[in-house]
């Protein structure tokens, strides 16, 4: 299916640019996050008459992802979970708990989507957490996660 995309989006193409992506592809992400408009003849006229705005809009992201990235950048967070004795955790850290945690800390607000823990958050311990702030910009945190009965 040829798509014509409005926005940069990492390892697939840049803004204005036709490309051929699958069907499910397009409809399910590109389409549906407005990220892609189906390559209609309208289309492609209407997407070459605004790349320059929509290129802006990019720039602007960027701007942002980046002030993110310098908040955030290799900073360590914490996040306190009930424990087994074997240092197991009840329940594993998800990106939706991550990005509560630094709304709260930072407030910044960063889709959960966007965070790819390096490996499964199950044990007590300091994981690399990757953050995907925009196609050109990505930052790397680290989770440490602490027993809740330490804190007595």
């Amino acid at each position: 299916m040829k798509v014509i995309l409005l926005e940069n989006v990492r390892k697939v193409g840049s803004i204005g640019e036709i490309i051929d992506v699958k069907r499910g592809f397009a409809r399910n992400f590109l389409i549906s996050k407005k990220k892609a408009l189906f390559a209609s003849e309208t289309n492609i006229k209407d997407v070459l008459k605004i790349k320059s705005e929509l290129g802006k809009k990019d720039q602007e992201k960027k701007k942002q992802a980046q002030l993110i990235n310098e908040k955030i950048k290799d900073k360590e967070y914490e996040i306190r979970k009930l424990s087994t004795e074997n240092k197991e955790l009840y329940g594993s850290v998800k990106p939706t708990e991550i990005s509560k945690i630094l709304e709260e800390v930072e407030k910044v607000k960063i889709n959960p989507s966007l965070i790819q823990p390096s490996k499964e958050i199950k044990s007590l311990g300091s994981y690399n957490v990757i953050i995907n702030l925009h196609s050109e910009v990505q930052t790397q945190i680290v989770i440490k996660t602490i027993s809740q009965e330490e804190i007595k």
